[in-house]
């Protein structure tokens, strides 16, 4: 990838010295008020880097004439940690008026939201530019879905230039944060049209799942923990609960369906470090994906509207 050298470290140091402690502590503040607002973050920037690269393009609002990604049903209600990223641009301009911008706010957030869930520190190279352009329609086609199995999940990651292996690792980042019920809810009531649940869901599990989850609800606050074990720290918890068939999602619990995929999680799931070191490695792969440098985009002043 051309794009490595594009990116670096420290790209802020003369610029605006303060900007990764201004970003860090933005992200520790709402972290102490509410844990879960980590794993938004990392899916933010997730979301954000598969959908026209690492460019800031989920943090556009919706205009009448335009549905961004963040009201996709992908993305909406579920996407949480805006005011993080809101509140660090509005300092970051006070100090540093009109040069960090919000996909680099994004890919620091989300590393400190690693960190500060238990996960390894570690460096993130700078220097993205904000994208002009956030379409709705693009999300389904681009984001991997909690019903996809191995075969789709291989490809959907493939296609942005990740190995198997590296989708096997960074799927670990389901052992933070919560789920909707409605991403789960077919397999507890009408697995596959049968009427039952699925079979490769632990029975105690499901029976927890169907009390927290009641048939037909829609209610959008109903909400239930990808790793009950320990929801707010970053540990291989999610590949041991696949072991156990415990994976809530489709697209978790197949992972062991494929001899390769198994393979990994079983090795995961007994080398803590190895898979921290894997899983870094993997989140600043994920941060430079097709993103814009020099004078590409632009630097936003407020990370919700391009500049007109």
């Amino acid at each position: 990838m051309g794009v490595l050298s594009q990116l670096q470290v420290g790209f802020y140091a003369n610029s605006c010295g303060l900007a990764e402690f201004i970003v860090k502590d933005e992200v520790r503040a709402a972290f102490a008020k509410e844990k879960g607002v980590a794993a938004g973050l990392v899916r933010m920037h997730f979301h954000d880097c598969f959908v026209r690269g690492c460019d800031a393009s989920v943090l556009i609002d919706s205009t009448p004439s335009n549905t961004a990604e963040k009201d996709s049903p992908v993305n909406n209600p579920s996407l949480r940690g805006f005011e993080v990223i809101d509140n660090a641009k509005s300092r970051l301009e006070a100090v540093c008026k009109g040069i960090v911008s919000c996909a680099d706010i994004l890919a620091f957030a989300a590393r400190d939201s690693v960190e500060i869930t238990g996960g390894l520190g570690y460096d993130v190279p700078a220097g993205r530019r904000d994208g002009k352009i956030s379409l709705s329609s693009e999300t389904l086609t681009n984001l991997p879905s909690p019903t996809f199995n191995v075969n789709q999940l291989t490809q959907s990651f493939a296609n942005k230039g990740f190995s198997q292996d590296e989708m096997v690792t960074l799927s670990g980042a389901h052992t933070i944060g919560r789920s909707h019920c409605t991403s789960f809810s077919n397999r507890l009531y009408n697995f596959n049209g049968t009427n039952s649940q699925d079979p490769s869901l632990d029975a105690t599990y499901a029976a927890r799942l169907k009390q927290q989850c009641p048939q037909g609800s829609t209610d959008p606050s109903l909400v239930v923990p990808m790793n009950p074990s320990s929801p707010s720290t970053t540990d291989v918890g999610y590949y041991i609960d696949i072991q156990a068939n415990r994976g809530l999602f489709t697209s978790d619990q197949t992972l062991l369906t494929n001899p390769a995929t198994a393979s990994q999680v079983n090795l995961n799931a007994r080398n803590p470090i190895l898979w921290g070191r894997k899983f870094v490695a993997a989140m600043v792969k994920m941060g430079q994906l097709d993103v814009l440098t020099g004078t590409s985009g632009e630097i936003r002043t407020n990370c919700r509207v391009i500049n007109s």
